[in-house]
């Protein structure tokens, strides 16, 4: 199986996700789990790390289709940051910067959530 994982932090009342490796349909459901975990615990302002992930697929793209609507329904957001091109590419290739908000680095992207107060 492909390696696939990610880890969290809190920075102030956004919880920071970073994901590592390979994100496809064998390994969404990882993903899966650790949103839902948050959403259990009524943390709904996420920042996604993809620094170190190395490819996404349509089934990784949709873990984030998702969860957005639970995390704006509740004053929350997800946010991206950090993606290589590689990435990036895919991403806009299916008009996800229309519908999230993509930073170069972590700290803009947590940042942004204490202007959205």
């Amino acid at each position: 199986m492909t390696e696939f994982n990610t880890s969290t932090k809190e920075i102030g009342d956004v919880n920071v996700v970073y994901l590592n490796g390979f994100l496809d349909a064998h390994t969404a459901p990882v993903l899966e789990d650790t949103f839902s975990s948050l959403v259990e615990q009524n943390k709904f302002k996420l920042v996604v790390n993809l620094k170190d992930l190395t490819y996404i697929s349509s089934a990784g793209l949709g873990v984030f289709m998702a969860f957005i609507e639970k995390m704006r329904e509740n004053n929350g957001d997800i946010k991206l940051t950090s993606m290589n091109e590689k990435v990036f590419n895919i991403f806009d290739l299916l008009g996800f910067p229309l519908l999230y908000e993509i930073f170069d680095n972590e700290e803009d992207a947590v940042g942004k959530f204490s202007g959205d107060k």
